[in-house]
């Protein structure tokens, strides 16, 4: 059992390693069931809910597995809210399911805590690891090991209305002060905006690193380092100074994808999920979608990925890991990525698909080698919030950006030394 006091006064990452000290010690290898012995073995499969069509083509990568391995049943549970909570703690109780969705942003802290299972040993030559793109995969990996494979991804790629551009006679900027100058040209008064922002870190975490700075060192905040300040102004500026930019909510839409599908922006940075919203609810509008301009000279974009992870405290851990290898291997991997939601995060697949050649998502495959995934360290979550509690205040004009990033750096790090 885990000790009372150390539930009572321990951190969440202390609680999980605890309990996860609690279950490998009650789950010896003679409970584990083998797939070679001609049983049947059920094992449980979590992850968040997601789209109607995307929830049926996941159903259809489970059927196929399940076919292709007749010993094996796998159970999928959806967890509709408050994921990462009830994940921790159904682990933290040892109910904790054998493989489960584990986003990038939350795989540094939990793989400190030691409830998931390094895959090395399972993953052999056929395995293929290094076709995974390796800014992904280097999201899941720690000291050496690791502790997820991503089922998919997507980049950020700059999202532009053709017809905007052809009458405003512009061409598509590939670099920042382009985007910036075309921008003018774009700008209807306070009907169309040049650019739509998201005046958010998850977004803006590249630009703030691009001028060599580090806006988190060593798991802290750094946002006063002179080279993130500098290299966020002109964000800031384009919306107060220049009057070229605008986040959704100040012309009625919930974010940058709906906002550029009604018309309100020329141009905003997003990624492979707003391609079939735009489909979907925007069927007329004509857009195109290139690389995320480059600053300095720089290619730069962000990339988000989920992988499938293994619980460390499972007993059915060799099923459980031929059907990680499944999901994320070439066959399951290209069923799964077959309709678009997902960019496949092998190499090998995008190619056989034709993503990389793509008209719209070929520039979002591109930008995988060079991507800053959204992942840094076990305390972002904390380092995220404070950072964009301070920086929405100047990008209305309410305070300077230095002040504002001043107190969000000393919020997040005392948050952090509180811990």
């Amino acid at each position: 059992m885990l000790n009372k006091k150390l539930l009572a006064g321990a951190s969440m990452a202390a609680m999980l390693f605890g309990s996860i000290l609690t279950g490998c010690s009650g789950g010896d290898s003679s409970k584990e069931t083998s797939t070679k012995d001609g049983e049947k073995v059920e094992i449980t499969l979590a992850g968040w809910g997601s789209s109607p069509e995307e929830s049926e083509l996941l159903k259809q990568v489970l059927a196929d597995f399940e076919e292709s391995h007749p010993n094996i049943k796998v159970k999928h549970e959806v967890i509709a809210d408050q994921y990462m909570d009830v994940m921790k703690t159904r682990l933290i109780g040892g109910e904790g399911p054998d493989v489960f969705y584990l986003d990038a942003f939350e795989a540094p802290g939990l793989i400190e805590t030691g409830v998931l299972e390094p895959l090395d040993e399972y993953a052999g030559e056929d395995f293929d690891v290094a076709d995974f793109e390796k800014p992904l995969l280097e999201a899941f990996q720690n000291d050496g090991k690791t502790y997820g494979f991503p089922k998919g991804y997507s980049t950020l790629g700059l999202f532009y209305n053709k017809k905007m551009f052809a009458d405003a006679g512009v061409e598509v900027p590939k670099t920042w002060d382009e985007l910036r100058e075309v921008s003018k040209s774009l700008t209807k008064g306070k009907d169309v905006y040049g650019f739509g922002q998201n005046p958010e870190l998850a977004r803006t975490y590249f630009i703030a690193n691009s001028s060599g700075g580090q806006a988190v060192k060593e798991n802290k905040a750094n946002f006063t380092d002179p080279k993130v300040v500098e290299s966020l102004q002109p964000y800031v500026d384009q919306h107060l100074v220049d009057k070229t930019a605008a986040q959704p909510n100040e012309v009625g839409a919930g974010w940058t994808g709906e906002m550029f599908g009604q018309g309100k922006a020329a141009m905003v940075i997003e990624g492979n999920w707003a391609i079939p919203f735009l489909d979907s609810t925007f069927p007329d509008i004509d857009y195109g979608i290139a690389e995320v301009p480059s600053i300095n000279g720089k290619q730069g974009t962000m990339a988000f990925t989920v992988s499938y992870v293994m619980n460390a405290a499972s007993e059915k851990k060799e099923a459980s890991w031929e059907l990680i290898s499944y999901l994320t291997g070439k066959e399951g991997m290209e069923t799964w990525t077959s309709k678009g939601f997902e960019l496949p995060s092998r190499k090998s697949v995008a190619e056989k698909l034709g993503y990389d050649k793509d008209e719209l998502r070929g520039a979002l495959v591109a930008g995988a080698p060079y991507a800053t995934v959204w992942a840094d360290g076990t305390n972002l979550p904390i380092i995220f919030n404070n950072f964009n509690n301070q920086f929405v205040s100047a990008y209305l004009g309410e305070r300077p950006l230095d002040e504002a990033l001043k107190e969000a750096e000393e919020t997040a790090n005392k948050e952090i030394d509180a811990q």
